[in-house]
């Protein structure tokens, strides 16, 4: 055929110039892209071929070539696929979907120069990231079952033309010709790097070669580039894509310590496929370890994306919810467009579904291992159980399933050993109608708690929560199998049957008339720092102890707020009174400065009972030596 000139419309012409111009911050991407378009390509010739067998009478090795040319300043991608004629070249390379167009030109107005994510493929512009790097393009081209090749080339001038060319074998070869400021793609080792990045699960071979050789090439240098052209840039071996039998442990170790830089074997690993509404693999990992980016806010995690094996992103945060983010591993979708942006991700319906997926996959996977392993899971949970509890506070959802999957020491279990929510209510006593929980910064701290001497008597176990979530927890743990979650170290508190607690309450009313006077006496001591002084019900042994009210925050978060630099208002609690402890009943008798130093003593005693500071460490210091004294 005659050299053809076809003429850019003017809006295509427009849009060009701003995905070289504008649009990508990541020239790099063009690889990816004309890697991608010849991998498709040899999709469709393999395609067309089940049912055309003379289209791969040639019985090709499919593969994938790359060939730079340095002094020319030059690269050829090259595949042996399905191949274009003469209207598929003036079809797919030089008209654009006005549709797809609009909507991009649509995007772009809204974005107003702002910082825009890579989305070529988004809009079927692809082949076009080539000219974020080169200057002028050429594709040659012959169609399996064709006999003849042909040539389009175009330097974005406006026009591109068309016309016979020479070619020997079927497939497509684009020869980009490169700006003076991109010869870096020159360099094997980025090509190499940027192959690994992208296009590492290409289901075909990739590989590199120097046009131009060096003149005084040495042996051993020639050995060494020969080996390397033979051998090709990326793996191939998509594991996810591989039936689970196909594959051994090893090899899923191998790949997990490739994605994560690890030098441990995953825990756990964890491969599915998503079927029906949404199509999706996923291969996924549950460390041994947990590092510190789990509770560093602005460090990037999330799954690695790859649609159709072609690398999107490996920080996707919108595949996994926050508190799986301890969760390594890829999801493949063919179900998404092959270079949708951040921003499409968090809308997009699909990813919301894979998320969705996910989320219950892993939590299948948790729940498995603690029905057939409580070894292991203990071991998990040691690990991530911080973590996972976070979920019960930010998922509604699935916030009763992963309820199920925490793990809590108690104040009657040994000391390390935790127990599960579940086997906890089965041991409640039938006077139990609560699940009682303790907060402390420390497990021993919360042990040794003078509130829990109550609950002890009455045979009441109690949760301690000793996490730094916990604290947080309290609000979305309310209740469980229709037990309420209450704080021992909060309001008032009531255990055993009907009958003891109202043996208990006559108790203390009667009690608190016989201490009115000392009572009085103590809120007059302490009337700057407790909003009131009362006969206790959840003592036995200590004499004294404090108690916030019911809604107000815990001593722990106090604590734990003021030790980050965070202002806390000073919230005055509860001092509660033993009245049959025999220091409380000489204490009653004391006047004057006595009870003054007592009371002040008794305070102090009951904040370093609780691993509260103390306001003034000198004083008390010099009243236990007077004390010590007599």
């Amino acid at each position: 055929m005659e050299k053809k000139t076809n003429e850019f419309k003017a809006e295509i012409a427009e849009m060009l110039d701003l995905v070289v111009n504008s649009l990508y911050s990541k020239k790099e991407i063009f690889l990816r892209e004309l890697i991608s378009n010849a991998s498709d390509a040899i999709d469709r010739a393999k395609f067309l071929s089940l049912t055309d067998k003379a289209l791969v009478a040639d019985n090709p090795d499919w593969k994938i070539e790359i060939a730079v040319d340095k002094d020319a300043k030059t690269m050829m991608i090259s595949d042996n696929g399905s191949g274009m004629d003469a209207a598929d070249l003036e079809q797919n390379l030089g008209t654009i979907a006005s549709s797809g167009t609009k909507k991009f030109r649509e995007m772009l107005k809204e974005k107003k120069g702002a910082d825009l994510p890579e989305l070529i493929g988004q809009f079927g512009v692809g082949f076009y990231a080539a000219f974020m790097v080169a200057d002028k393009v050429r594709v040659v081209s012959k169609k399996r079952g064709g006999t003849a090749a042909f040539q389009w080339e175009s330097d974005m001038g406006g026009s591109y033309t068309i016309e016979d060319a020479e070619r020997e074998n079927f497939g497509t070869s684009i020869m980009l010709h490169f700006r003076e400021d991109q010869s870096e793609y020159l360099d094997y080792w980025r090509v190499s790097d940027l192959v690994k990045k992208y296009s590492d699960f290409i289901a075909y071979p990739i590989y590199f070669r120097d046009l131009v050789l060096p003149k005084d090439e040495k042996e051993e240098d020639k050995k060494r580039r020969e080996e390397r052209e033979a051998k090709a840039l990326n793996t191939q071996v998509a594991l996810w894509k591989r039936a689970k039998k196909d594959v051994k442990q090893e090899e899923y170790d191998e790949f997990y310590k490739h994605l994560t830089h690890d030098w441990e074997a995953p825990f756990e690993t964890i491969q599915f496929s998503g079927e029906g509404a949404v199509e999706f693999k996923a291969l996924l990992f549950l460390p041994k370890k947990a590092t510190m980016e789990l509770f560093m806010p602005q460090q990037k995690r999330g799954l690695s994306l790859y649609v159709r094996n072609v690398f999107i992103g490996d920080d996707i945060e919108m595949l996994l919810p926050s508190w799986l983010r301890f969760v390594k591993g890829v999801v493949d979708s063919a179900d998404l467009p092959l270079n949708v942006s951040r921003e499409m991700l968090q809308d997009d319906a699909v990813i919301q579904k894979i998320k969705s997926a996910v989320t219950k996959k892993v939590l299948s996977t948790l729940e498995s291992i603690k029905e057939k392993d409580a070894k292991r899971y203990d071991e998990f949970f040691a690990t991530f159980g911080t973590v996972l509890k976070e979920g019960v506070h930010t998922d509604w959802e699935n916030a009763d399933r992963i309820k199920k999957l925490l793990k809590y020491p108690t104040a009657r279990g040994e000391s390390g050993k935790r127990v599960f929510l579940e086997d906890y209510v089965k041991d409640m006593g039938s006077d139990q109608k609560d699940i009682y929980y303790i907060l402390s910064e420390r497990e021993e701290d919360a042990r040794r708690a003078p509130q829990l001497e109550a609950a002890r008597k009455h045979g009441c176990d109690v949760l301690l929560w000793c996490d730094p979530v916990d604290e947080y927890l309290t609000e979305s743990m309310r209740e469980f199998e229709g037990k309420k979650f209450v704080d021992i170290a909060k309001g008032e508190v009531k255990f055993g049957s009907e009958a003891e607690q109202k043996a208990e309450k006559e108790a203390s009313d009667k009690a608190a008339e016989e201490l009115k006077g000392f009572i009085a006496a103590v809120k007059k001591e302490l009337d700057a720092k407790v909003s009131d002084v009362r006969i206790s019900t959840r003592l036995t042994d200590s004499p004294f102890c404090l108690v916030a009210q019911e809604h107000a925050m815990s001593a722990s978060m106090v604590r734990m707020m003021r030790a980050m630099h965070q202002e806390v208002p000073d919230e005055k609690r509860i001092l509660e009174i033993n009245p049959t402890h025999p220091l409380v009943k000489k204490l009653a008798s004391l006047e004057g400065k006595d009870l003054t130093d007592a009371v002040t003593l008794a305070y102090d005693t009951a904040l370093v009972a609780e691993g509260s500071p103390i306001a003034d460490g000198a004083r008390f210091a010099a009243l236990i030596s007077q004390l010590m004294l007599k």
